[in-house]
């Protein structure tokens, strides 16, 4: 399983050319099942539209529904582990709540994350595709 950061979902969702080469055929060559989303995921988006940070073709409601559907990502829930790994990620990581929590799913589920974050791919404390 691959957790997937919110803008990679967003890019692959919206065939952003964002969503580099690579990564577009990894995403598109994953079984049903195989690539995963953390549920603040979709709180980010929400909250990036609410803040007119992205724009969506859709209400996010709508989008959120589509996105999840035709994906075909798993959601992962926050449980008490991802947040307390969240609140004290080894090494310096930065101060996104969102971030630290995506970062802290993928820990605790000892999965790889696929991001385009600069500040995660430079982060070592977690496995990266």
């Amino acid at each position: 399983m691959i957790l997937l950061d919110t803008h990679i979902w967003v890019w692959w969702v919206n065939e952003d050319p964002s969503l580099i080469k690579k990564h577009r055929s990894l995403l598109e060559n994953l079984n049903l099942g195989e690539a995963a989303i953390s549920i603040i995921s979709c709180w980010e988006i929400a909250k990036k539209v609410e803040v007119e940070k992205l724009k969506l073709k859709k209400p996010v409601s709508d989008w959120l529904e589509i996105a999840i559907k035709s994906s075909a990502v798993a959601i992962i829930p926050i449980d008490l582990k991802i947040i307390l790994d969240s609140t004290s990620l080894p090494g310096k990581f930065h101060k996104d709540p969102a971030d630290q929590l995506i970062v802290a799913t993928a820990r605790v589920l000892d999965i790889s994350l696929l991001t385009a974050d600069e500040k995660i791919l430079k982060y070592k404390f977690v496995k990266l595709v």
